[in-house]
């Protein structure tokens, strides 16, 4: 969870300045996946300046979790949060990142038997 020491309360509504020092998400990002992600929408006051709710920044947290350290595209995160709810996100997340896991260890493998055949057919 992003971290605030602005003396404000925990509910407390946040800029888009506090949320990118916060989140350490630079706020043109913010307003970019502002427009990706429909159901990213901070409240907006006279002039357009946007106050992002607890649960704004919590989905901020998600979408940089999915994009910057779970390698999704713009377009994989928007399925992946789209009509999920957090449980089954971090179930989602969960099975991604063990499949790579496995991928990995299946890598080696593959390539042992590929190296035994090339051995037998050379025979």
């Amino acid at each position: 969870m992003a971290q605030f020491d602005d003396g404000k309360e925990a509910g407390a509504l946040r800029t888009i300045g506090e949320v990118a020092k916060a989140t350490g998400i630079k706020a043109h990002v913010l307003r970019y996946w502002e427009q990706q992600f429909p159901m990213l929408k901070p409240l907006t006051r006279s002039g357009g300046r946007r106050y992002y709710r607890p649960e704004d920044v919590e989905l901020v947290e998600r979408i940089d979790r999915l994009v910057n350290r779970e390698g999704y595209t713009l377009k994989g995160a928007k399925a992946a949060l789209k009509d999920v709810p957090d449980s089954q996100a971090a179930a989602q997340v969960a099975s991604v990142t063990s499949s790579r896991v496995e991928a990995a260890d299946i890598l080696p493998r593959l390539k042992a038997i590929r190296d035994e055949l090339r051995v037998a057919l050379a025979a």
